[in-house]
């Protein structure tokens, strides 16, 4: 325990004194009931003191010294659970999530989606944004400004195919706060040469209708998600009816991949959800598995000496009162 304000622990002096003076009072007592008794004015085992005739002053004793300690400012040392880890938005921006299948568009009903997620995380988690087309980038490194997440959120825009698999190595990438390469079979990951490492306390919300274009394979990409440790938890958007959607004078069929973002969930052991699915949707943040660590830190705890004071002030007064009828 620390004092902020320690120099006027020096009011602690007084206890001492009231103590003797204490003792003192109760010197004079007994000489006078003494010398009564002698005189014969008073039988010799009158006014007797009872055992409990020092309750009440030692509760009030107590009190005082309480009070006058909070006056210092005690600080102690507390551990505090708190939530710790990265979550990576990864956002499909391809054309296809101009779509309105979902209302207004795929696109918006994912932003809408993870403003929501954002406005759930404590401050110790760090969170990242990822957009991926026919490529991918991490549009804003794990950070914990959330004002700086949401701006990059309302950046995005559809355009190009789907690269889900660069979007996977994207959020790896921004996870582990390094780039990413993998080979030609995307089997084999690793950063600058050296090993991937393992990061147990992340995770990426996946948020893709998972109509897959392009090279590497989504699929192979989650084996190495989850060997790295991450879980990807994928919000599917669309209709599994699909809609027609007219792109420069052309008309292009697209519906939701469910089956590939489920595939995707159980590799990494993440879990799948429809956007469609609100109720769902609002549980992504409980299911997502961050670890809970304890962290240390120095809390003022005047309050709780101030309290004690008020209680043992009372239990004094109480006993004082039920004794003598006064309160001392």
């Amino acid at each position: 325990m620390t004092f902020q304000w320690p120099v006027l622990l020096s009011s602690l002096l007084a206890v001492p004194l009231l103590v003797l003076a204490y003792r003192a009072q109760l010197r004079r007592r007994e000489r006078g009931r003494a010398r009564l008794a002698a005189e014969g004015l008073v039988a010799a085992s009158a006014g007797r003191p009872d055992r409990w005739r020092h309750v009440a002053p030692l509760l009030l004793l107590a009190a005082l010294t309480l009070l006058l300690v909070s006056l210092a400012r005690p600080a102690a040392t507390v551990a505090e659970p708190r939530r710790e880890g990265t979550v990576v938005l990864a956002f499909d921006v391809s054309t296809s999530m101009a779509a309105k299948d979902l209302s207004p568009t795929r696109l918006d009903a994912a932003k809408a989606a993870a403003r929501a997620f954002v406005a759930k995380q404590p401050s110790t988690i760090r969170l990242g944004v990822v957009a991926f087309g026919d490529s991918a980038v991490i549009s804003q490194q794990p950070t914990t400004s959330r004002a700086e997440v949401l701006a990059a959120i309302e950046r995005l825009t559809p355009q190009g195919g789907t690269a889900l698999g660069r979007g996977i190595v994207s959020s790896i990438s921004a996870i582990a706060g390094k780039p990413i390469s993998v080979d030609e079979t995307g089997q084999d990951g690793n950063a600058g040469g050296e090993p991937l490492g393992y990061y147990g306390s992340a995770a990426v919300v996946l948020l893709s209708d998972g109509e897959n274009t392009t090279d590497p394979d989504p699929l192979v990409l989650a084996q190495l998600a989850s060997t790295a440790g991450v879980r990807i938890y994928p919000i599917g958007l669309g209709s599994p009816q699909g809609t027609v959607l007219e792109v420069d004078g052309f008309q292009i069929s697209t519906r939701l991949d469910e089956a590939t973002l489920r595939q995707i969930a159980e590799t990494t052991d993440g879990a799948f959800y429809a956007a469609s699915d609100t109720a769902a949707l609002g549980k992504v943040y409980d299911d997502i598995g961050l670890a809970w660590t304890a962290r240390t830190e120095e809390r003022e705890i005047t309050s709780w000496f101030a309290a004690a004071a008020a209680v043992l002030l009372l239990l004094g007064a109480g006993v004082s009162v039920t004794r003598s009828g006064r309160v001392v």
